[in-house]
């Protein structure tokens, strides 16, 4: 095959992994939104739970079916990513609790520096001026048009903290896996998913009572509430997918960059179905610089130099560090 017909197929390829992960994740927030604003239904680390038995029963149906075939992830990896994950979404949950929305915008953005430096520590990526100075724009554009009152307390500082780092370890580790142990995004969530479904829906009620109050055994489940359940089930196993995909071909601070668009469509969704109100001149700005802050960011880490692991190899007797892999 040609290598332009190659890099045409790795493009399409990207872009359809893109709108996958888009789709999937603004679809299931505005699920999630309705269910808990029309129904009460308030026990997210539950829910979370329930979106990976969904995903299981997906990947035990794909290996039935040879779409997945036998792979091997080492038990220490599996509970440390298992861990990290958990603590993402316990910890998210309480930071959006204990923080003023305003100060849980900006823990979120700074998932993007954290992921950064993971990067640059243990894969020696390096970026180029032109990156860096791209994902400022796209951090200012997203605070511009979400950071509204910031007030911080020191346990909502401590749950913040553990979220973010939490959250960037999580990401790291898809793409460190799936390099590692040369595990596609089916194997991987057909280790991961089991082990997270348990864990949650073992934990979730317990850790959604503390948040809440509310036992969910106390919930009263109407048809329409299992109906949007069912739908955000079903819609998780899309959105679990779709991310390991994405990260897996890019990167997690591609991941987080890009994905700012998911904050960008949620914010115009929720304007066109739920009013116009905090629609405003700040809101549309910040819009528009987050937009030009990513494509400059996909133009500049195309680029050669952009985005580059750096690798040391040693060549008749010395070293040398080159980079052999753009990312």
């Amino acid at each position: 095959m040609a290598p332009s017909s190659k890099a045409d197929k790795k493009a399409a390829g990207d872009v359809a992994a893109w709108m996958f992960n888009v789709v999937t994740s603004v679809g299931i927030i505005i699920v999630n939104k309705a269910l808990m604003a029309n129904y009460g239904f308030f026990f997210a680390t539950t829910l979370t739970g329930m979106h990976f038995v969904t995903t299981t029963l997906m990947t035990i149906l794909l290996r039935w079916l040879g779409y997945i075939q036998a792979s091997h992830l080492p038990l220490l990896d599996l509970l440390k990513f298992v861990l990290c994950a958990n603590f993402s979404i316990v910890g998210m949950n309480i930071s959006l609790m204990w923080n003023s929305v305003g100060f849980y915008q900006i823990a979120k953005l700074s998932m993007i520096p954290v992921s950064c430096l993971l990067e640059v520590s243990f894969d020696k990526i390096r970026y180029s001026r032109d990156t860096k100075l791209s994902i400022v724009v796209v951090l200012l554009g997203v605070a511009v048009c979400t950071v509204t009152d910031v007030s911080v307390n020191t346990k909502g500082f401590i749950a913040a903290f553990v979220a973010v780092w939490s959250t960037a370890l999580q990401q790291y580790y898809v793409h460190y896996l799936q390099r590692k142990y040369s595990l596609s995004s089916f194997n991987l969530l057909g280790h991961t998913a089991p082990v997270q479904a348990g864990s949650l829906l073992l934990l979730g009620p317990l850790v959604d009572y503390w948040l809440t109050n509310k036992r969910i055994d106390h919930f009263d489940f109407t048809f329409p509430s299992l109906v949007f359940i069912i739908l955000s089930c079903t819609i998780a196993i899309g959105t679990n997918l779709s991310q390991f995909i994405c990260i897996g071909r890019f990167t997690a601070v591609s991941f987080q960059v890009i994905g700012h668009m998911k904050t960008i469509l949620v914010l115009i969704l929720g304007f066109l179905f739920f009013g116009k109100e905090g629609l405003n001149m700040q809101v549309v700005v910040g819009m528009l610089i987050a937009v030009c802050g990513m494509i400059w960011y996909g133009n500049a880490s195309s680029k050669p130099g952009g985005k580059e692991r750096r690798s040391h190899s040693i060549k008749h007797g010395s070293d040398s560090s080159q980079a052999d892999d753009k990312v």
